[in-house]
């Protein structure tokens, strides 16, 4: 696990981001979006310069990739950081000079910065000093390159070169697929049955679901039960539907 932005030796960036404890590429169900989770893959293990742009909408796993990004990365022996400029962290647009010395960068969120013209022209020169270094930079966001609020026109062209991944949704056995990982990373057993009843009672996000998944833990450590539909639905009963 990587705490901070993965970057001892340049103080100016803030050292209170935690990566998430899910945050690999084993816990993430991949279903349509298996092109840009080897795309990652590769950008963590390849020594080889990249530019990989992911969009999606909100719930779409584009944290969990970029943060899988960076602690494969730090397995590989890279040296990473990871932005989340959509988070309260204190980051600003001074903060990421010099950050192309980094092997691996992930700019989480970059959507949320557009439009303001420093950080607009500071993501720029990072670009332009990971392309001289032969890096890789990944970039999330909620939308393409060509359809984002960016307005400084270098910055665009340079963003819509990248290899351009949007994750898509996933279906409802997908949906099923990836709750089960998801629990047997946490060591629980969740069973087709409890998981289609899982899917007809909560929110579909997989966010919201992982938060229930996270609930349903706690609460049958708790009980010492084990996944059924009843203890579920004892749990929906104490908790808002959607709620963690």
């Amino acid at each position: 696990m990587t705490d901070g932005v993965g970057v001892p030796d340049m103080q100016q960036l803030p050292l209170e981001v935690s990566l998430a404890d899910y945050a690999l590429f084993e816990t993430y169900f991949a279903g349509p979006n298996d092109a840009c989770v080897h795309a990652l893959r590769d950008a963590a293990r390849v020594a080889a310069q990249a530019f990989v742009w992911v969009w999606g909408g909100e719930q779409s796993g584009r944290s969990h990739l970029l943060q899988a990004c960076i602690n494969a990365a730090e397995a590989n022996g890279a040296r990473p950081a990871y932005l989340p400029l959509g988070a309260d962290v204190g980051l600003i647009p001074d903060s990421i000079d010099g950050l192309e010395i980094c092997d691996v960068i992930c700019v989480d969120d970059a959507h949320t910065v557009a439009e303001d013209a420093a950080w607009e022209r500071a993501l720029l020169l990072l670009y332009e000093g990971v392309r001289q270094r032969g890096g890789r930079l990944v970039i999330s966001a909620d939308k393409a390159p060509l359809h984002s609020a960016f307005r400084l026109p270098d910055l665009v062209s340079r963003f819509a070169s990248a290899a351009t991944f949007r994750l898509r949704d996933l279906s409802d056995d997908d949906r099923v697929h990836a709750m089960q990982l998801r629990a047997r990373w946490r060591g629980l057993e969740l069973p087709d049955d409890v998981a289609r009843y899982i899917l007809t009672r909560a929110e579909r996000g997989m966010a919201s679901l992982f938060d229930l998944l996270d609930r349903l833990d706690r609460e049958a450590l708790v009980a010492q039960r084990g996944l059924t539909v009843p203890f579920v639905r004892e749990v929906l009963a104490k908790v808002p539907v959607g709620g963690s």
